[in-house]
């Protein structure tokens, strides 16, 4: 394994899926913590481990942050090449280009790894047990990037919504004002969890690697905060920096920041689940939208009283979905010295942020 570039030059930073609700949401948290190359698939096509190698090799990144990813569940059913080449080689490939540079590996994967049928939330070392070829590929991916040898973080994350992109939040807001009728399953249970959460406290467990002197980057006497970070985008877009121990929305994090002697501190490689505190079904997350939207003055066509909850029978897809798909955040809170915000506060800011003209 080489070493990354000078640990006294600004870190390099490759960021995929630029467009999607995380990546979109990264491009602002990572901005100061260097310099950002952000891609999308016109830029570099994942499916092609080509192209992947080409563009790591050309930007040669210090870290490499890959939200990007097939996600529509129901299609990979269909569409099992592509889901591999995404959710499995895209991962492989860039963990192989990253430990030839030396580079970190930030990755993203997901409750549906497990099965959803243990009682009560899953950790992080938990029997693995995908049901569907969504989840199996991104297991593989998971364990491609841990074979790899290279230094990697891996944040499990559910129920992803976001201000940007489609998402169920959006879809229900949509069909409260359409219809006056409304079914939602309520027998899944999980912790929705917005795009802006993750992507801030990836942030910050970045810039813990980076303090904890792991890594070249981070063996230098520098506030990553104050690095001078630049960002190039392709093509450009804007970007809010926010400060370091509040997230986008507002959403408090608190942060553990007192100094540790470096011989004490353990590795923070490794895999985390990251959600959301707290837990709901989807019926009582549309019930919260309904709540919200007609306190911002919607024009609803029904109230969260009137919204059905059926079981998971009643609404046949292709893709099972886990019954449970709590995941334990404790590894996560206590590594990297995090109390992580209620559910409902993500909805809340998110919906405020859509309602703004």
């Amino acid at each position: 394994m080489t070493t990354p570039h000078s640990p006294l030059s600004t870190p390099r930073i490759l960021l995929t899926g630029k467009n999607g609700q995380v990546g979109f949401e990264l491009q602002r948290s990572l901005a100061m913590l260097g310099e950002v190359f952000a891609v999308d698939r016109d830029d570099c096509d994942l499916a092609n481990p080509d192209a992947i190698r080409d563009l790591v090799q050309r930007i040669r990144p210090d870290i490499i942050v890959n939200p990007a990813a097939h996600t529509a569940v129901d299609r990979a059913e269909s569409e099992i090449e592509l889901a591999t080449l995404l959710n499995t080689t895209a991962p492989q490939v860039f963990a192989e280009e990253a430990a030839k540079l030396g580079a970190l590996l930030v990755h993203y994967s997901t409750d549906y790894v497990f099965d959803g049928r243990k009682n009560g939330a899953y950790l992080e070392d938990d029997v693995t047990n995908p049901q569907s070829v969504y989840g199996k590929t991104k297991l593989a991916g998971e364990d491609a990037i841990r074979a790899s040898g290279c230094r990697h973080l891996i944040f499990r994350t559910s129920w992803v919504f976001g201000a940007h992109g489609a998402n169920f939040l959006k879809t229900m807001l949509r069909l409260m004002q359409q219809r006056d009728a409304l079914s939602v399953v309520a027998d899944q249970i999980g912790a929705p969890t917005s795009a802006s959460l993750i992507a801030d406290v990836t942030a910050h467990a970045i810039r813990q690697v980076m303090r904890n002197g792991e890594w070249g980057v981070g063996s230098r006497d520098l506030d990553v905060g104050e690095a001078g970070s630049a960002m190039h985008l392709l093509p450009s877009a804007a970007i809010t920096m926010v400060g370091q121990s509040r997230l986008a929305g507002g959403e408090d994090v608190v942060e553990n920041l007192l100094p540790t002697p470096q011989s004490q501190l353990p590795s923070l490689y490794g895999t985390y689940h990251l959600v959301a505190s707290g837990e709901t079904s989807w019926h009582g997350y549309a019930s919260l939208v309904n709540d919200i939207a007609a306190q911002q003055g919607y024009t609803l066509k029904i109230t969260s009283e009137a919204i059905k909850a059926i079981p998971a029978s009643d609404y046949p897809v292709p893709a099972p979905r886990p019954a449970n798909s709590r995941l334990s955040t404790q590894k996560l809170q206590s590594t990297f010295g995090l109390v992580l915000p209620d559910w409902q506060v993500g909805v809340q800011q998110v919906m405020t942020l859509i309602k703004q003209p």
